[in-house]
């Protein structure tokens, strides 16, 4: 395992990371993770001291994101650039980078931008600029309003739900998922924290596992302590209690 390249994850998200390194450990004959970093400005550091062969690159991070930390490398890194939004595709290519991967990461897509990096020798001037634009073409239809929808994983493909059907996510164990008003329920890669600074208004941190679409919300009752009940408008009619620390805050923002 003498010639494996190094690599550093830069990922604000714990889970993606894990997610990541995780999926990482079936190449590692090939590909060695020395160091990870949760902001563009630690990841700038950490890519500047370590010199990895590679970066795998969130682009939407705190203080710094994956663009503007490419500004502060002081050598040329080869980097595959990972995130939910596929509005940043052409300017990730555009960055010379390997590859462009659309979270949640498929183990099979992974694969293939593994295989990119053993085989450095791409033409990036005509067969690889013509996958990408396919690929963004054919996301274009479901992400036509580019920051309505996050993307899932459902079996072999990835698809973006939009905001406006899902009723909440709930935290359960390590995993967050999604429950959409069609009673289906999809795990993400982020964490209830990092989703409260990058959902619309309209969704509201109620508890500890719960952040609610609060246009799903059918009633919301008083309950034992100064607490709410929210009764979702949902097949179930779901009801989700509001955590104690939270009741404050929820009822600045619902007024009742």
């Amino acid at each position: 395992m003498e010639n494996r390249i190094k690599a550093i994850i830069v990922e604000d998200e714990k889970l993606a990371r894990q997610r990541l390194k995780k999926l990482l450990m079936d190449h590692q004959d090939f590909i060695e993770v020395i160091g990870e970093a949760d902001n563009g400005e630690d990841g700038a550091d950490l890519a500047n001291k370590l010199r990895p062969d590679v970066i795998f690159l969130d682009i939407q991070m705190p203080i710094l994101n994956g663009f503007e930390m490419l500004d502060y490398l002081e050598y040329k890194a080869n980097v595959i650039f990972t995130t939910a939004f596929e509005e940043y595709a052409i300017a990730a290519f555009e960055a010379n980078s390997i590859d462009y991967v659309l979270k949640p990461i498929k183990k099979e897509r992974l694969a293939q931008s593994i295989d990119r990096l053993r085989n450095l020798k791409v033409d990036r001037g005509t067969e690889d600029i013509d996958k990408m634009l396919e690929v963004i073409a054919n996301l274009k239809e479901t992400t036509s309003a580019k920051r309505d929808s996050i993307a899932v994983s459902v079996g072999e493909k990835i698809v973006f739900v939009k905001f406006d059907n899902i009723n909440f996510f709930k935290a359960e164990d390590k995993y967050v998922f999604i429950h959409t008003d069609n009673n289906q329920r999809h795990i993400i890669d982020y964490s209830l924290t990092n989703l409260e600074k990058k959902l619309p208004s309209n969704f509201t941190r109620v508890h500890r596992a719960h952040i609610l679409n609060m246009d799903k919300v059918k009633e919301i009752h008083k309950g034992f302590n100064g607490k709410y009940i929210f009764i979702i408008n949902d097949v179930e009619k779901t009801q989700i209690t509001c955590g104690t620390s939270y009741i404050r805050s929820v009822k600045e923002k619902i007024k009742f």
